[in-house]
């Protein structure tokens, strides 16, 4: 039986946060399943694509329509081995709703497999989770990891960390390496 992963994700989530790992862990056979607050199997949400262009900032532009294949209102975190939290706008939004930060918590207590990236750590913070632990996000949200009684790592955009079960990383452009130690935190062996 496949393992099963959930991911959190809401309007604007951002894109290739959300793409490439449903699309990586689905063909490596795991079942991905992605849902968000006030919506249902079969809604879409809206992403949007951050990018690098040399700003103080990361800039933004209207990604692409994603249809939900889960309804958030049947969302068990006892049903999955997995939790991922994608970043961009999102968890701005999802770390308001009580019942997000809740199913955040049944997977930390649980000691199960949670990998978050970007601004995935706002979530994280939010649920009083991370204490103790290393954690890397966007720049942006290290003083919120700090707060939350974590330490703060920087890396390179390309790297990712793992402490205990939790897999973090700074953006999308750490894709390769944030995968590879979640699939490994997942218990799959990967040889060619």
């Amino acid at each position: 039986m496949s393992k099963k992963i959930l991911v959190l994700a809401g309007d604007y989530v951002e894109d290739y946060e959300l793409m490439v790992p449903v699309q990586a862990l689905g063909a490596l056979g795991y079942v991905v399943h992605v849902a968000t607050p006030d919506k249902k199997s079969g809604d879409q949400i809206r992403t949007a694509i951050h990018d690098f262009e040399g700003d103080q900032t990361y800039s933004e532009k209207r990604g692409h329509n994603f249809t939900l294949n889960a309804s958030f209102s049947d969302v068990d975190a006892a049903a999955y081995d997995a939790l991922l939290l994608p970043g961009g706008r999102a968890p701005e939004y999802l770390r308001l709703n009580a019942r997000v930060l809740e199913v955040i918590r049944d997977f930390a207590h649980a000691g199960k497999p949670i990998a978050s990236v970007c601004h995935g750590a706002q979530l994280l913070s939010a649920a009083g989770v991370i204490a103790g632990k290393r954690i890397s996000a966007y720049p942006a949200c290290a003083p919120e990891v700090r707060l939350a009684q974590a330490e703060y790592v920087e890396l390179a955009w390309t790297e990712a960390i793992v402490d205990g079960q939790f897999v973090t990383a700074p953006a999308w452009t750490a894709h390769c390496e944030w995968l590879n130690k979640f699939i490994a935190l997942l218990g799959a062996r990967i040889s060619l």
